[in-house]
């Protein structure tokens, strides 16, 4: 093999590639990037057996060949190169080892056969499906934060993402829960979506989909079966970064058993006045409780936090609530991420008693919706 490959080109599929692959390995192939030379590219994969990345980049190729050589460290040796520099990568007969030129730098890299390389792309795709990158953004960034680290509960430990009829439209729906609390955010669903599988995205892959949405504008095209889903970035056109995940195998919970319809106590407040406020307050609470309780009557809110240890705190503001006095506690870490996420400038909180979880939108009807278990003040 032998190839010249502009360093930004090469850093930035280095950059994404190498993120998959684990910093401990007890199988030494898996810490490797695979790097193959086809005409007119340079293609790099890797991969941890659960999710796999691959990127083709445009290179000079004098010699067809691959090779797999450690991802960490030609990640880091490319990124320390200057600006604007060509890279030669080069393997020799049966020496066992890559040698990377660039300048007058040279290195020489501990190299593995490429034929014990796993791959883990293969496998027909029941459903297609072109979704905005700004969709997919959305989807993610409006669930994410309440995904489940708990590894007992494995299936909350994703995103489940599955269509719905809701007044006779299909909706592309991701829903992700910790037990404590609930996001779930809904679009039209994209042609070729209607009658895909439920599919639950694990978390790693979902951080990684993240950072690539960062890096395109362009439609994703989202390819689904009962056991992967792999996700195109940047057109198919330009070589892009393709990204094939497992998916996790098991039932995500009715989780619409959770969300309250019920709840006939309306309140509404300013967003950013709450979140500010509860910002304050809960810096007395203890770490592990964190709760803040929320005394409503006509128009006002009080907000407060006892902690023994270190004192208490009180805060009132002006809402928009004329339902019957009620007292409620919730975790102030999960009320500040649940606010952060809100678009408008108001959040809507539709109460029922301090047992029962509450529901909380941006405003009725809203796309998006939280609901959050309350907390023994």
């Amino acid at each position: 093999m032998k190839v010249t490959v502009e360093r930004a080109a090469l850093l930035k599929a280095l950059g994404h590639v190498h993120r998959v692959v684990e910093r401990r390995n007890t199988i030494p192939i898996l810490s490797n990037v695979l790097l193959r030379a086809v005409d007119g590219g340079l293609r790099l994969k890797a991969t941890d057996l659960d999710m796999e990345v691959t990127e083709e980049v445009s290179a000079d190729v004098s010699q067809a060949g691959a090779t797999t050589v450690p991802a960490h460290v030609i990640y880091d040796i490319v990124r320390k190169l200057p600006d604007g520099a060509q890279v030669s990568l080069e393997t020799t007969g049966d020496t066992g080892q890559m040698q990377l030129r660039s300048g007058r730098s040279r290195f020489m890299l501990q190299a593995l056969s490429e034929g014990d390389f796993p791959d883990l792309a293969a496998g027909e795709m029941s459903t297609s499906f072109a979704l905005g990158a700004a969709d997919l953004k959305r989807l993610i960034e409006k669930t994410q934060f309440a995904i489940s680290t708990e590894e007992t509960r494995y299936y909350l430990n994703g995103i489940y993402l599955h269509t719905v009829e809701v007044d006779g439209a299909t909706m592309l729906r991701a829903v992700a829960t910790d037990g404590h609390r609930l996001a779930r955010i809904e679009l039209p669903a994209p042609a070729g979506a209607a009658g895909m599988p439920g599919v639950i995205v694990p978390r790693k892959a979902v951080a990684e989909i993240q950072k690539l949405i960062d890096d395109t504008a362009e439609d994703v095209k989202v390819e689904l079966s009962q056991a992967k889903i792999r996700l195109s970035f940047g057109g198919e056109a330009t070589g892009g970064v393709v990204l094939t995940s497992k998916l996790i195998d098991g039932t995500f919970p009715d989780y619409q058993r959770v969300i309250p319809t019920g709840n006939d106590k309306l309140l509404t407040v300013e967003r950013g006045d709450f979140a500010r406020a509860v910002d304050r307050v809960s810096t007395i609470s203890s770490e592990r409780g964190r709760a803040v309780k929320l005394a409503l009557t006509e128009g006002r809110m009080t907000l407060s936090v006892n902690n023994p240890d270190s004192g208490n705190a009180v805060e009132e503001l002006d809402v928009d609530y004329d339902s019957s006095p009620l007292d409620v506690g919730f975790n102030a870490r999960y009320l500040l991420d649940i606010t952060q996420q809100l678009d408008g400038d108001t959040a809507l909180f539709k109460l029922a008693d301090p047992g029962s979880p509450t529901v909380i939108q941006d405003r009725e009807g809203a796309p998006t919706l939280y609901v959050l278990m309350p907390m023994r003040v």
